[in-house]
């Protein structure tokens, strides 16, 4: 009888922390994760500062060197996060980049790139999908607060079903898996990776403008380093990775639900400056994925 309430207790736990781990609430960030149990400098090492017993981290920018660091493992899906604090004043020429990336030639990439300006003028904040080696799908949007003037959080969900990138929980952009129509999908494993360097041939006004380096050294902040992924080893996806045990699998991710697609369509009507999907120019014939994933 009794080993019968332990196998119960048991069973009730697990179904417990199932129900939690689908549920869980994307918004959570938990700034007390230390930079080290999930992050390693992967470049510019002399330019790179950890504050706050290793809670923030300080990438700087100046002429002799930018500076990068990247997660430890790789991963086949998740809810990735990262809370930013932007270089301030003139910083025109300087990208601030938070992405997913796959190693290899026909590599798979997810980015967040802050186009810096001179002061006073907007921050563009840039989204790229790459699939197996191609993307050229970049997405503009002007920012409705200041991104220099606080940190705010940047995420990126991505499991079998889409890929959504958001801004303090605000879906801005969806790419979803559309392979039942020949577009092609995420398929190797990514690494987080976050960066500051110098874009002065085309950040700003299409390379016009350049970097003022008197305004050197531009600084950007980091903090957020938990990592809610599945982690994977090698190239490829673990199949592991689609399980529904990871919150960010569960069926409620699948698509936006009726709050987050008004959120969505606010920010293209609203906010959006450049769209390749409607760049003629670019693309007289729109790519197919343009049509699924208003």
């Amino acid at each position: 009888m009794l080993m019968d309430f332990y196998v119960l207790s048991v069973f009730a736990f697990l179904l417990l922390g199932r129900v939690l781990a689908t549920t869980r609430n994307t918004s959570n960030v938990d700034t007390d994760v230390s930079f080290d149990q999930f992050y390693q400098v992967t470049w510019g090492y002399d330019h790179v500062l950890s504050l706050n017993q290793g809670r923030e981290i300080q990438l700087s920018m100046d002429k002799s060197s930018g500076s990068g660091f990247g997660s430890k493992q790789s991963y086949g899906s998740g809810f990735f996060h990262m809370r930013i604090k932007l270089p301030d004043k003139d910083s025109a020429g300087v990208v601030t980049a938070y992405y997913l990336t796959s190693n290899g030639g026909e590599h798979d990439e997810l980015d967040f790139e802050f186009l810096g300006n001179r002061e006073g003028k907007p921050i563009t904040l840039q989204t790229n999908v790459f699939v197996h080696g191609y993307g050229n799908r970049e997405q503009r949007i002007r920012l409705w607060f200041d991104p220099t003037a606080d940190f705010h959080n940047y995420q990126i969900l991505w499991n079998q079903r889409q890929i959504v990138f958001y801004v303090d929980d605000i879906p801005i952009r969806v790419f979803k898996n559309n392979t039942n129509v020949g577009v092609a999908y995420t398929s190797h494993a990514m690494q987080v990776q976050a960066s500051l360097w110098d874009g002065d041939d085309w950040a700003t006004d299409g390379g016009q403008t350049k970097t003022n380096w008197s305004h050197a050294p531009f600084v950007a902040h980091f903090q957020g380093f938990d990592i809610n992924g599945c982690q994977t080893q090698g190239p490829g996806i673990d199949q592991n990775c689609y399980n529904s045990g990871y919150w960010w699998n569960a069926q409620k991710y699948w698509e936006l639900d009726a709050d987050q697609q008004n959120k969505y369509e606010n920010v293209r009507k609203s906010y959006m400056t450049y769209d390749y999907c409607t760049d003629k120019g670019r693309y007289p014939v729109p790519p197919a994925e343009c049509l699924y994933n208003m």
